[in-house]
C-alpha cells in the first residue's frame, strides 16, 4: 500500500514539475555556482518570496526541506530538484516559481589585503574587482607576484603590469572557490610596523642583494637598487632622484669587479658621446663625490645684483660670458625686468641689454662682453597693470579694435595666435561678428593690406591650428560688429558689406537688407524677416541670383514645400542674393493674358485667374467664388482661344449636378475664357440656343464691351 502511494505522489509530482517548467520563462541549461542568487516566489508563504544564496558548498537551505546541494547542476536540474524536495513538505508546489536573479562567483581573497575572507563577486566582475570587495590592497603589497590558486594549480600573474597598461587580458580569468593570494613586499622586512613607502623607497627597491646597484653620495636617494637588463650609469643616478647640487659630477667612481671607474658627467652632457658610459654589471656600487669648495683669491671677480636668484660674487674666467654669469646666478626671478639689463663696466660705461629680445631672436645686437670687475645690474619690472605705451615699441606691439572686451595696443610674440591675442583682450563682446575678423598687415613700404578670417567658421567646424592667420608685430586687428535690424536702423547699412548682405523685399514681415553666410538657407532669410505676411503668394517666390558671372534668377513654390517637405524645392541662396516675394492680388499684373483664365458674368468674383491643366471648370467655378443666385447655369459659354483654332462650346451646369460625367465637361487652357449669363437679361436663353459658332459670340462680347 505504501508503495502505490508512493508512486501516485512520484506521478502527480512530476506532472507538477512539468506544470511548473512552463511557467518559468528561464535559461535551463546555465550551470549553478557558489554566490548565485536564486529566487523563490511561493504566494502565501512567509519563509519564500525572497533571495537564496548558493553557499561555498554548493547548497542553498530551504525552508522545511533543509540543505541541497544545486552547484554544478542546470538551472532546470536544479528547478526539478527544489521542487522534489518540497513536495513532502508542502501540498500545492504549483505554485512555486523559480527563477536566477544574480550570477555571482564565490571567491576567496588572501593576503595583504584589508579585508581578507570570502567575497562575492558579480560574474563580469575580474580580479580588481574582488580586490576592491577585500577592501583594496594594503600599502606594501607586492604587485608583480600575486597568485590564483585553484584546487592543485598556482598560477603568478603581474597586477602591476595590468595597471600599467590597462590590459585586461594580464588577470587570469576568475572561477568559483578561486582564492587570489597577495604576498607581501620584500621591503616591508620581518618586523610588523607601519608601511612607510617615502622612507624604505629612500633606501632602494632592490629585494635581491645579489642583483642590486649600490648608489651613494651626493644623491637625493642613495640605496640598493634592483639591476635592470641594459642599465647605464645615468638609469641608476636618475634612480636615486639625481645628484645634489653639491655634487662633483666630474668626479664619479664606480666600482666593478673591484674595480673602480672614474666618470666625468659634465663631459658627457656635453658630449653626448656613449662610448664614455661605463658598463653595469649587478652589485656594482656608484659613488658620486662632494664637490670641493673653491677659494676665491684675487681681484677677478664679477658682481651680479638685483633680481636674481643667487645675487653676488663670482669670480670671472676668460670664456665666461653674461649668459654664463646669469646662469651661475641662478637666472632672472619673475619680477625682473630682463628687457632692462645694465652691465656697469669698471671704467665707468653703461651697456644696456634686452635679454628677452634675445631670447626670441628678434635682436641682432651680440652679447656685450663682460670683464674682471664688472657689475651686472637686473632691475625689478614695474607694476604690469600701469598703462604705459611707451614701454612696448612699435616693432613688439599689436593692435586690437572693435568688439572685445579689453581693445588696446599689447606687447607681441611671434609664438602667439589669434586665438592667444583675442584671450589677451578679454574675448570677442556679444555684439561682435567673428565671421569676419579683419586683419590689416604692413609691408616695408607701409603699404596696408586687408585679409578676413572666419572665426565662426574655425570654431563650428576645427581645423589645423596653421589654417589661422599669420599676425607679426605692428599689425592691427579689427573686430567688426554686427548689424543693427534693418527694419528700424538703415543707417547701419553703410558699415554692412553688400557681398554678405541678403535682400528680402515684398509680402514679409520686416523687408530689408541683412547679413547672411553661406551657412544660412532660405528658411533661416525668410525666419529673420519676420516670414512671409498673410497676402503673400507662396507659389511663385522669385530669387535673384547674383554670385555667378552674369545674374540669373529662379522660383520657389514655398506652398508645395509645405505639402510635401521636398528639401530640393527650396533654392541655394548665397550672399549677394535678392528675394522677392509677390502678393497674391498682383498676380495679374505678373502674368500675361495666354497664362491666365477670365471668368466674367454671373459669379461671385469675376477676373483673372491662375490655371493648369489638372483643373477643371469646376474648379475655376469654385475658384471664382461660385456662382450668383441669378447665374443662368443651362448653357455656360466657354471660348477657347489658346488653341490653333478660336471656337466656343457650351455646357449644361444643371445637366451635369443630375447626371455627373466629367468626360462631358469642356476642356479649358490656359488664354480661355468662360463666360456665365445672368437670367435678368431678356431673352437671353432663346438667344444663346442659336448661337452656334464663334464670330457670334465675339459679336455679344463686342456688344457687352461697348456696353
Amino acid at each position: 500500500m505504501k508503495l502505490l502511494i508512493s508512486i501516485i505522489c512520484l506521478v502527480f509530482t512530476s506532472a507538477l514539475f512539468s506544470a511548473n517548467a512552463l511557467a518559468v520563462e528561464v535559461d535551463s541549461d546555465q550551470i549553478l555556482q557558489p554566490g548565485d542568487i536564486i529566487y523563490l516566489s511561493y504566494p502565501g508563504e512567509d519563509e519564500f518570496n525572497r533571495d537564496f544564496e548558493v553557499d561555498v558548498k554548493g547548497r542553498i537551505t530551504l525552508p522545511e526541506a533543509g540543505r541541497i546541494k544545486v552547484a554544478d547542476k542546470s538551472l532546470s536540474s536544479a528547478i526539478q530538484l527544489i521542487q522534489l524536495s518540497l513536495s513532502t513538505a508542502y501540498r500545492d508546489i504549483s505554485r512555486l516559481s523559480v527563477e536566477l536573479k544574480e550570477r555571482n562567483l564565490m571567491v576567496q581573497v588572501m593576503g595583504y589585503v584589508k579585508q581578507p575572507g570570502m567575497v562575492r563577486v558579480p560574474d563580469n566582475g575580474n580580479i580588481q574587482t574582488a580586490i576592491e570587495l577585500a577592501g583594496g590592497l594594503i600599502p606594501g603589497a607586492q604587485l608583480n607576484q600575486m597568485q590564483i590558486q585553484r584546487k592543485d594549480s598556482i598560477e603568478e600573474f603581474s597586477y602591476k603590469s595590468y595597471l600599467d597598461s590597462g590590459d585586461t587580458t594580464i588577470l587570469p580569468a576568475l572561477q568559483a572557490l578561486d582564492v587570489i593570494f597577495v604576498p607581501a613586499s620584500p621591503l616591508i622586512g620581518n618586523v610588523q610596523m607601519d608601511f612607510d613607502a617615502q622612507t624604505l623607497q629612500a633606501s632602494g627597491d632592490a629585494s635581491d642583494q645579489s642583483k642590486a646597484i649600490r648608489v651613494f653620495g651626493e644623491v637625493e636617494s642613495a640605496g640598493k637598487y634592483t639591476y635592470e637588463e641594459g642599465y647605464t650609469i645615468i638609469d641608476a643616478i636618475m634612480r636615486a632622484g639625481g645628484v645634489t647640487r653639491y655634487a662633483g659630477i666630474e668626479q664619479i667612481k664606480v666600482l666593478s669587479s673591484g674595480s673602480p671607474i672614474t666618470f666625468n658627467l659634465k663631459q658627457y652632457l656635453e658630449s653626448g658621446d656613449e662610448n664614455s658610459l661605463p658598463t653595469l654589471t649587478p652589485g656594482d656600487t656608484i659613488f658620486v663625490p662632494i664637490k670641493e669648495e673653491e677659494i676665491k683669491t684675487g681681484s677677478n671677480m664679477v658682481y651680479i645684483m638685483g633680481e636674481v636668484f643667487k645675487p653676488g660674487a663670482f669670480e670671472g674666467k676668460n670664456d665666461a660670458t653674461l649668459l654664463d654669469i646669469l646662469a651661475n646666478a641662478g637666472g632672472p626671478t619673475r619680477f625682473a625686468d630682463s628687457r632692462q639689463i645694465r652691465i656697469l663696466h669698471a671704467n665707468g660705461e653703461v651697456t644696456p641689454f634686452d635679454l628677452a629680445n634675445y631670447a626670441e631672436g628678434a635682436s641682432s645686437a651680440p652679447v656685450p662682453v663682460v670683464t674682471p670687475g664688472d657689475a651686472i645690474f637686473v632691475p625689478e619690472k614695474t607694476d604690469t597693470n600701469e598703462a604705459s605705451w611707451l614701454k612696448v615699441p612699435p616693432n613688439r606691439s599689436i593692435r586690437i579694435i572693435g568688439q572685445v572686451n579689453n581693445p588696446g595696443r599689447f606687447e607681441w610674440s611671434d609664438e602667439m595666435s589669434l586665438l592667444d591675442l583675442l584671450s589677451h583682450a578679454e574675448g570677442p563682446t556679444g555684439r561682435a561678428d567673428i565671421s569676419d575678423i579683419k586683419i590689416m598687415s604692413k609691408d616695408e613700404n607701409g603699404i596696408i593690406s586687408p585679409a578676413s578670417f572666419n572665426l565662426d567658421r574655425f570654431l563650428k567646424v576645427g581645423g589645423s591650428i596653421n589654417s589661422l592667420p599669420t599676425i607679426r608685430a605692428g599689425y592691427t586687428v579689427v573686430v567688426p560688429e554686427l548689424p543693427q535690424d534693418p527694419s528700424d536702423n538703415k543707417a547701419q547699412w553703410v558699415r554692412q558689406d553688400k557681398d554678405r548682405s541678403i535682400y528680402i523685399m515684398g509680402s514679409v514681415g520686416s523687408p530689408g537688407r541683412y547679413m547672411f553666410n553661406e551657412d544660412m538657407g532660405f528658411l533661416d532669410i525668410l525666419a529673420a524677416a519676420d516670414g512671409p505676411t498673410p497676402e503673400a503668394d507662396l507659389h511663385e517666390i522669385r530669387i535673384v541670383h547674383r554670385n555667378g558671372p552674369t545674374a540669373t534668377t529662379s522660383i520657389v513654390n514655398l506652398s508645395l514645400y509645405f505639402e510635401t517637405g521636398d528639401e530640393s524645392l527650396l533654392k541655394k541662396v548665397l550672399p549677394g542674393d535678392s528675394i522677392y516675394i509677390p502678393a497674391r492680388s498682383r498676380e495679374w499684373l505678373d502674368k500675361s493674358a495666354n497664362k491666365m483664365v477670365r471668368v466674367i458674368g454671373a459669379v461671385n468674383k469675376p477676373g483673372r485667374y491662375s490655371f493648369n491643366d489638372d483643373m477643371s471648370v469646376l474648379d475655376l467655378i469654385a475658384e471664382a467664388g461660385g456662382t450668383t443666385s441669378s447665374a443662368y447655369l443651362d448653357n455656360i459659354v466657354v471660348v477657347n482661344t489658346s488653341c490653333c483654332i478660336d471656337k466656343a462650346s457650351s455646357f449644361d451646369l444643371l445637366s451635369f449636378v443630375k447626371d455627373p460625367k466629367f468626360e462631358d465637361l469642356p476642356v479649358i487652357r490656359a488664354g480661355d475664357t468662360l463666360f456665365i449669363a445672368d437670367k435678368s437679361d431678356s431673352n437671353w436663353q432663346i438667344f444663346m440656343d442659336g448661337v452656334t459658332d464663334i464670330f457670334k459670340i465675339v459679336s455679344v462680347f463686342a456688344i457687352l464691351a461697348a456696353i
